[in-house]
């Protein structure tokens, strides 16, 4: 074979390949036409994982080409470990089913639980709306005004299962001497939240601070509320009075378990899919999900339903899902032995 005819072979295959790329662009871009995707929550409708869910359900579609209809569905149970299953075993793999479930399942992961039968590092994270801090509140009514005084007097605060809402709560009174009665068996926030108006519980053991806002707004604005304790990196800029819990601890290593159930705040109310969804598709998804959170019109959507938006990329939560999950076996064993598992959680009673 000459050079030139060997030269001319690879210059015709060259111009195959980048002729050939369009079309598989295409094929990538028209998948979702006539599609519908399924948006599983996993808690009942009224909470703020089910209102920022189902904001991405109304808006998401209209930003992925093809323009496929978002159907949301609540499935409520376990502390959201039903719906991440469900999708992890037996949801489709090809990108036309997403979920929102519980922000602190690495954190559980982390510290060998065996109760999750998923290892959330093989979810594929397309992005989170709001990256906010936790908080524990509780009615203002409460004789408990502060950390210090819940030291002192027992308090029954609501929480879903084994979730943030009860770890929190357990973690306080485990390393800082608290004395919150955990009453979980809650579906969802929107529960708690009818909970405390009813006088069933004086609070909630994790609520993020702008659900607050968003889902409780006279609360906030009439004083109604007391927030305890504030559960993330670094203080909001709105709460510069109300200590961050890792601040709370007593001793270094105290901080560092303290600091681990905080890190997941990052991850928010993620937006996620299924394992080997394809590569072509993901980023689709992403890119799509990030433009969306910076569009002006998307952005006057989500004021008007009183829901802040300080979004995280899926690159960015893929990195910060696998960090979590590789701590220290020691600090995730400590935080292992205060909180325990789903089954602990459970049996605190309702």
């Amino acid at each position: 074979m000459t050079g030139t005819f060997r030269a001319g072979r690879i210059g015709l295959a060259f111009a195959a390949a980048l002729g050939a790329l369009p079309a598989q662009a295409q094929s990538s871009d028209e998948f979702y036409k006539g599609k519908k995707i399924d948006m599983i929550i996993g808690y009942s409708a009224g909470g703020t994982y089910d209102l920022y869910a189902r904001l991405v359900a109304r808006q998401f579609g209209n930003y992925l080409p093809g323009n496929p209809v978002i159907v949301p569905r609540n499935m409520p149970g376990g502390g959201s470990r039903t719906a991440v299953t469900w999708l992890y075993t037996a949801g489709p793999r090809d990108g036309t089913v997403l979920a929102t479930a519980d922000q602190s399942l690495s954190v559980e992961q982390a510290m060998g639980d065996k109760q999750l039968k998923i290892d959330t590092r093989e979810l594929i994270y397309i992005g989170n709306p709001a990256a906010d801090n936790n908080t524990t509140a509780i009615l203002s009514t409460s004789p408990v005004k502060n950390i210090e005084d819940a030291k002192r007097i027992e308090i029954p605060l609501g929480a879903t299962g084994g979730s943030t809402s009860s770890q929190y709560p357990k973690a306080m009174n485990a390393l800082l001497g608290t004395k919150f009665k955990i009453i979980t068996g809650y579906p969802g926030g929107n529960d708690i939240n009818l909970a405390m108006e009813r006088g069933e519980v004086a609070g909630r053991g994790s609520n993020s601070w702008g659900a607050w806002k968003s889902t409780r707004p006279q609360w906030v604005a009439e004083g109604k509320l007391t927030i305890l304790v504030q559960i993330g990196l670094f203080k909001a800029p709105d709460l510069p009075n109300v200590p961050l819990l890792m601040d709370l601890a007593k001793t270094a290593e105290d901080r560092a378990v303290l600091k681990l159930l905080s890190a997941s705040t990052t991850i928010g109310r993620p937006i996620f899919t299924t394992p080997g969804v394809p590569d072509d598709r993901v980023k689709l998804l992403r890119s799509n999900f990030d433009r969306m959170m910076k569009d002006p019109a998307f952005l006057d959507v989500a004021k008007k339903e009183n829901l802040d938006i300080q979004p995280v990329s899926g690159e960015e939560m893929q990195r910060i899902v696998a960090d979590i999950v590789s701590t220290p076996p020691s600090i995730a064993a400590r935080l292992q032995e205060i909180i325990g598992g789903i089954e602990q959680n459970n049996n605190t009673g309702k």
